[in-house]
């Protein structure tokens, strides 16, 4: 089990968490029609008053967005404020995982988006280290990341993640940590929830915005992040090939951070990441409010005027 938060957001206000709930006849439960964001947030180190958010304006942004795929109308102020009483509810002395989720609460049976009620709940979780800091084993999975012509892929719609689904189970119980997506045109895509890089000859690159991935938050930082230390970095389609015959491989998101990759299939990965691990210093001190060159980053939310 989960240790979920006391407090959610539910209904435009906090309630104990066994309170928040919804009819079995929920629109959004039958077809998949929300959408959803991730957050972290950890007491200040320095401050045990204060919750440090990382890019919570990027995260809200991207949520209002989503809705807007869904034909839902909700402000990031709207988000940003509910998220401040949610924290203020829960009081949270640990790193936790925020979900806020937008979602079409209307009860019926036909598949629409027009004509229909929608709503928007936060929950909470205690969360620690999502996969391994010390790397995970991944295959390519036999499912194919969806294309964007078929699904709104800019945003984080929940239906979209039955594929991620299939692919992490497929993965797990044939003996693996996480699996790696192609799109259908057989470049790689993503993990099932997080974006890849590799480092080649002391280059970072990723697959671009136009290989069916999601724009991860984390991954936008990590390039914002490296062009700033000097690292180069490239946006463009990545053969399967090269993740074989990379000196580094890594995933990024905000449930994952930064994680090495160790082993892809029946190859190992190398060991020395030093990209990666000066990225990863990097963010984990921006995280927690510790780079002033970077403070823009962070939101400080006080449990206490």
């Amino acid at each position: 089990m989960q240790e979920f938060l006391p407090y959610a957001w539910f209904g435009g206000r906090c309630v104990p968490f066994a309170e928040a709930t919804i009819s079995v006849a929920t629109h959004a439960l039958h077809y998949g029609t929300g959408a959803f964001g991730g957050m972290r947030a950890l007491p200040n180190p320095a401050d045990p008053n204060e919750i440090l958010l990382f890019r919570a304006d990027r995260h809200a942004r991207r949520l209002s967005q989503s809705a807007r795929l869904l034909f839902a109308e909700l402000k990031e102020e709207t988000i940003l404020e509910a998220i401040v009483q949610f924290l203020r509810a829960n009081r949270p002395t640990t790193p936790i995982y925020l979900r806020p989720f937008v979602y079409t609460s209307d009860l019926g049976i036909a598949p629409r988006l027009h004509d229909i009620e929608t709503d928007f709940l936060i929950y909470g979780i205690e969360l620690g280290d999502y996969l391994s800091p010390d790397g995970v084993s991944c295959r390519f999975s036999s499912w194919c990341r969806q294309e964007d012509r078929s699904l709104p892929l800019r945003g984080k719609i929940s239906g979209a993640y039955i594929t991620s689904s299939l692919a992490k189970t497929e993965a797990v119980t044939s003996g693996f940590d996480e699996a790696l997506l192609l799109n259908s045109r057989g470049k790689v895509s993503e993990a099932s929830g997080m974006n890849l890089f590799i480092v080649r000859d002391g280059q970072l690159i990723t697959p671009g915005v136009d290989q069916d991935i999601l724009e991860g938050i984390t991954r936008a930082s990590i390039l914002e992040l490296a062009r700033d230390m000097g690292i180069p970095t490239l946006e463009r389609a990545v053969d399967k090939t090269e993740l074989f015959i990379a000196d580094e491989v890594f995933l990024s998101g905000t449930a994952a951070r930064v994680t090495p990759v160790r082993r892809i299939e029946s190859t190992e990965m190398p060991a020395d990441r030093p990209v990666m691990e000066q990225l990863r210093l990097r963010l984990t001190a921006i995280t927690q409010g510790q780079d002033p060159a970077y403070d823009h980053w962070v939101t400080r939310i006080r449990l206490e005027e």
